[in-house]
Order: structure tokens, then C-alpha cells, then sequence
């Protein structure tokens, strides 16, 4: 699963902000990868759609979810059954900012087996999955070149 990776709302928040800090970032990353297929959860959705209505506007709320109805990423169901997955590695990772939305981001690599993330989140620096491994994180190395 070499072209698709999961995006966290770091990314996705900064991709209908102008105004954050990491936009042009990820604009340039998703330009300069048209083939990557982005898939997500609903948690990443939620959170993604409410900081966009809060801190940016109704609008940019609006942008987001028309861009995901065009399929822009892919939104993945998660049932009850992952729940105890992602209560376990919030208890596990507690000392780090490691929220519902991560924890939804870290179980969907798991069980998808799509080893690669979008994230603006260390968090993920840190995070190993059921196998031990860390995820790849496909904006870290420019994330550092750009400061």
C-alpha cells in the first residue's frame, strides 16, 4: 500500500486554512503526490470539521466536507469492536497528547495495514503499533527543512 497513507486533521486543517502556519506545506506535498490516496476516520472528520468552523469559519467547514464528498480522502467506519483498541493506546501513550482522533488514526494503520501518515503531530514520532513498528511519517523530513 505503497500510495496511500492515512491523514490526521493537522494536515487537513491546514489545508483549508490559508492562514496556518503548514499550509503550504501540505499543498505542496499533495500537488507533488496527485496518487497518494488519503483515507481517514470519522473522529479525524469530526475534529477536522469543528476546529475548521470554529477557527477559520463556516465556510472553510463547508470546503472541507465538500472536499471530502468529492473524495478527496476516503472516510473509514470504525465499529465498537475498535474502541478497546483505542482506549488501550490512549491509556498506553496518557504522558503525550495522544487523542481519540490519534489513537483512531494509529488503529486504522493497524488493521488496514497502510504503514504511512500525514500528521503534524510528534505524537506519532513515538507511536509503535501492535507489531512494534513506528509508522512513516510522510511530512517529517519536510516538515523539519521548512524551519
Amino acid at each position: 500500500m505503497r500510495n496511500s497513507a492515512i491523514v490526521d486533521s493537522g494536515p487537513l486543517i491546514a489545508l483549508f486554512d490559508r492562514d496556518d502556519a503548514h499550509h503550504a506545506l501540505v499543498v505542496r506535498y499533495l500537488a507533488d503526490h496527485r496518487r497518494l490516496r488519503l483515507s481517514s476516520t470519522w473522529a479525524v472528520a469530526n475534529e477536522t470539521s469543528a476546529l475548521l468552523a470554529s477557527r477559520v469559519g463556516k465556510q472553510a467547514e463547508l470546503d472541507f466536507l465538500e472536499w471530502v464528498e468529492r473524495g478527496g480522502v476516503a472516510i473509514v467506519s470504525q465499529d465498537a469492536a475498535t474502541v478497546a483498541r483505542i482506549r488501550a493506546l490512549i491509556a498506553k501513550y496518557r504522558d503525550l497528547p495522544f487523542d481519540f482522533a490519534d489513537a483512531s488514526v494509529a488503529v486504522l494503520a493497524e488493521h488496514s495495514g497502510i504503514a504511512q501518515v500525514l500528521t503534524l503531530d510528534r505524537d506519532f514520532e513515538v507511536y509503535r503499533d501492535a507489531r512494534g513498528r513506528l509508522l512513516k511519517n510522510l511530512l517529517a523530513a519536510k516538515r523539519v527543512r521548512l524551519r
